[in-house]
């Protein structure tokens, strides 16, 4: 790792919780979009609001892999 992204990583670590979440969702957005394309803003709205409902627990989280095996069984 560069010196300089150390330096990024130390600098962030020393952010407020709320701030290195910021940071954090930044930072994963920009591995989900192509170079160059941006979030729209309802769709930006729609992930905080998600991940919102999950750290104050408002819903309840499935194995994605029980979710897909019960709805390919009920297709059969």
């Amino acid at each position: 790792m560069s010196m300089t992204a150390q330096k990024i990583v130390a600098e962030a670590l020393s952010l407020s919780p709320q701030a290195r979440a910021f940071v954090a969702e930044r930072l994963l957005e920009s591995l989900d979009t192509a170079p160059g394309e941006v979030l729209s803003p309802a769709w930006s709205d729609e992930v905080r609001k998600r991940c919102r409902e999950i750290d104050e627990g408002e819903v309840e989280l499935r194995d994605a892999a029980e979710v897909f095996a019960r709805a390919y069984k009920s297709l059969s």
